[in-house]
């Protein structure tokens, strides 16, 4: 075989070598690098994208694919130098961290199979299949910070001022730029004290200082109206997360009382938690 031969088949081969593995070629345990002969695979790296913040699962793919790598490159090597040195503390601190994660495997999983179409319309008509008709209020408020000075507004107001025009250019809250409207609100909503005198009032009143924590306010009812149960589309979110904390906190007791558990703790002192010393260096 010539020489020429011999270069053109080698750079083939090289070619050859060098053509990405097709995504049915791929698996988790398909090495992407070592590390002093420990292999870094596809899966750790895909593990590791999935613990990212959101704003690196935006970066281009070939950014994020290096950066990703370059990290678990990184981590194996200094990993290596730890486990020459691993504590006990070490060995305790990484136990229980793995602990929690398989609880919260187990957890992400309950919570994610309970919420389906039949609980969700379970939930919904225990929740609002018999709630009657709540009473709705639409409000206004100036909020100063002094009794005297809401006593003041309350009084131009009287006199015939805008209570609008007041709140813009006077009121502290962040409503005050939209002349201190605060929209549609129902009972349990606001701090006792404003629903109280909200309560009390009818469509058009305009009340006296209302002291809160956040400081004096001076309120105008604009309306009033009786608010019928939502759809369950339109609560569909919250009704999926309270399926999802009941269903959490179930399992969780469930899953303790089958649990053989013989408590050892009787005459340890609680303050022993503190003694970071008993893990040792």
């Amino acid at each position: 075989m010539s020489m020429t031969m011999k270069f053109k088949g080698a750079a083939v081969a090289c070619l050859l070598l060098a053509t990405p593995l097709s995504a049915q070629d791929v698996t988790a345990d398909t090495v992407v690098a070592t590390v002093n002969g420990q292999d870094i695979t596809v899966g750790q790296m895909i593990a590791m994208r999935e613990s990212l913040p959101q704003e690196y699962l935006a970066l281009p793919d070939d950014l994020l694919f290096n950066g990703v790598l370059d990290q678990l490159i990184q981590q194996t090597a200094l990993a290596q130098l730890g486990e020459k040195s691993i504590s006990r503390r070490d060995e305790l601190i990484l136990e229980t961290q793995r602990l929690g994660y398989l609880a919260g495997v187990v957890l992400d999983d309950t919570a994610i199979a309970a919420v389906t179409d039949e609980t969700l319309q379970a939930a919904y008509e225990a929740k609002y299949a018999d709630a009657a008709p709540s009473k709705e209020f639409n409000a206004s408020h100036i909020l100063v910070e002094t009794e005297e000075e809401a006593a003041a507004i309350k009084a131009e107001i009287d006199g015939g001022k805008d209570f609008t025009e007041i709140a813009k250019a006077r009121s502290t809250g962040p409503s005050g730029p939209n002349g201190g409207e605060l929209g549609w609100f129902g009972l349990g909503m606001m701090v006792e004290p404003f629903e109280t005198a909200v309560s009390g009032m009818e469509a058009g009143d305009v009340s006296g200082p209302v002291q809160t924590q956040f400081g004096w306010h001076i309120i105008k009812l604009n309306e009033t109206r009786m608010a019928e149960a939502p759809a369950l589309d339109d609560v569909r979110d919250e009704l999926a997360a309270e399926v999802q904390e009941q269903a959490v906190m179930d399992r969780v007791a469930a899953v303790t009382e089958q649990a053989e558990v013989v408590r050892k703790d009787e005459g340890l002192d609680p303050a022993i938690l503190k003694d970071t010393a008993i893990l040792g260096e």
